[in-house]
């Protein structure tokens, strides 16, 4: 399938919500902030509340994936002051050697569309933003599905092992049973 891709800004700001919304706050009403510095803790409209503040301080990248007029996914990106709360933090750290200039977070995808590449769509749009920014080394934090039982959506926030090594990414180490710190550098 094909899809347009935009990013995240007060005009797209309704049809991201627009999304989360019809999908109960997304798993349990995060609103995609569990990332930001200000994380979960709150209530869904404090989770609310903080990603449209992001999104009209042009302080959060996310490219929004459209089929047709309507948002169906996401991806979020950004650098490691933007996105600072990762999950595994002391195993994360503990061989860290040195911070990438950026950070996949989340990825999401609505229910009808899963299975579609959807994500894929946004992975792909993330990384042709982060080349227009003058790339650099790319994270991400994928939950490994080879050799492993199928596992609820809410587990696959930050997507499949299998997409990113598709699209380049190699691991780099072992952050928790079945999650990996996967790498690549995208040129400018």
């Amino acid at each position: 399938m094909t899809y347009e891709t935009r990013l995240l800004t007060p005009d797209t700001w309704d049809d991201f919500a627009e999304l989360v919304e019809a999908n109960n706050g997304v798993w349990g009403g995060c609103w995609c902030i569990g990332f930001h510095p200000e994380g979960l803790g709150g209530t869904r409209q404090d989770h609310r509340d903080a990603k449209e503040r992001h999104t009209r301080e042009g302080t959060v990248h996310q490219v929004l994936v459209y089929d047709g007029g309507s948002c169906v996914g996401w991806c979020q990106f950004g650098t490691p002051d933007e996105l600072p709360n990762i999950k595994n933090i002391k195993a994360y750290e503990k061989e860290l050697v040195e911070l990438p200039r950026w950070r996949i977070g989340c990825i999401f995808t609505g229910g009808k569309h899963r299975g579609k590449g959807v994500a894929r769509a946004a992975v792909t749009a993330v990384l042709e933003e982060i080349r227009k920014a003058g790339g650099g080394v790319v994270e991400a934090y994928p939950e490994q599905v080879d050799g492993r039982k199928p596992q609820r959506g809410a587990y696959l926030h930050t997507g499949p092992e299998t997409l990113y090594a598709d699209l380049g990414f190699v691991r780099d180490r072992q952050v928790a049973t079945w999650r990996w710190v996967m790498r690549r550098t995208v040129e400018a």
